[in-house]
């Protein structure tokens, strides 16, 4: 059944209370001994057990969060019920940050993956029919994105200032009358049922079954538009130089985990590694674009 607006506020909170006291319950001599960390994820990738078990050989306990909503990981680092988060890209941290008051700041790259037009009916771009119905995701950076996404394959036109969170009424040209229909981000695969096609972040269409060589058409990961896509592990400021967030970042390099990421990956996601001081400086710069 679907949730209200109201009811799906609810469940949100509930879920942070919930974790919290989850959490809480590990005892607190775990969390006073210094060697915990606790990563929130969504979507558990094999390579954090892997992670995990290499840490433990460096006297870290790492217990991996997973959470089914994109704002619960940021809202659980910024409350400390979580060290490290791993999860998100510097344009959707960048927005979090300015719509939370919060300091949450990267550590380290993780991969890139290219955001697709997937469909069930067409497998060509010039195949769509004139008013058909496209997807989108709803979250300001996602769905900036995928607009992106749609003028790179020249089905629409978008305002020069519209930058990399667009929304529909920055739209300037749609030739082919194409219905833009923003819907939640882990809901876009399921809406290849009802549309011609849907824009579908990378994460998600792996999780649902897609891998990014059936997208008819996809954005350029290694261009320097895709910058702002990065995936990132985010800690709060006051943590990034502390020994556990430094030690997990070298761990998290490692040759082990990263053959663990490259196999998990299936090529749709693009490693890399990117030095802690460029990422907070695009952070930097996409916070003051987002400020004005």
């Amino acid at each position: 059944m679907k949730l209200s607006l109201s009811r799906r506020r609810f469940a949100a909170v509930s879920a942070v209370a919930a974790l919290a006291l989850s959490l809480s319950a590990c005892g607190a001599s775990d969390a006073a001994d210094g060697h915990r960390v606790r990563i929130g994820v969504n979507g558990a990738d094999p390579e954090w057990d892997v992670l995990a078990k290499e840490a433990k050989k460096a006297g870290i306990d790492v217990k991996i969060v997973n959470f089914d909503d994109y704002q619960l990981p940021n809202r659980a680092l910024a409350d400390g019920d979580i060290e490290l988060n791993a999860f998100q890209h510097l344009a959707f941290l960048s927005q979090f940050n300015a719509r939370n008051h919060t300091d949450i700041v990267p550590v380290a790259s993780t991969s890139v993956a290219p955001m697709g037009l997937y469909s069930l009916k067409h497998k060509k771009v010039a195949d769509l029919r004139d008013g058909a119905r496209i997807a989108i995701p709803n979250d300001p950076s996602n769905q900036g994105r995928a607009l992106l996404v749609l003028q790179q394959a020249k089905l629409i036109e978008l305002k020069a200032k519209a930058g990399i969170h667009g929304t529909p009424e920055d739209i300037t040209a749609n030739p082919r009358h194409l219905k833009i229909t923003p819907v939640d981000a882990q809901q876009t695969p399921r809406a290849l049922k009802d549309t011609a096609a849907s824009v579908i972040n990378a994460g998600v269409a792996e999780q649902a079954g897609y891998s990014t060589s059936q997208a008819v058409f996809h954005d350029d990961p290694e261009s320097a538009a895709a910058r702002p896509y990065v995936n990132v592990i985010a800690a709060r400021a006051k943590d990034k130089d502390t020994e556990n967030v430094r030690k997990i970042v070298e761990i998290y390099r490692s040759a082990t985990v990263q053959a663990a990421v490259r196999k998990s990956a299936h090529g749709a996601r693009y490693v890399l590694d990117v030095p802690q001081a460029e990422l907070a400086g695009e952070l930097d710069r996409l916070t003051r674009q987002d400020r004005g």
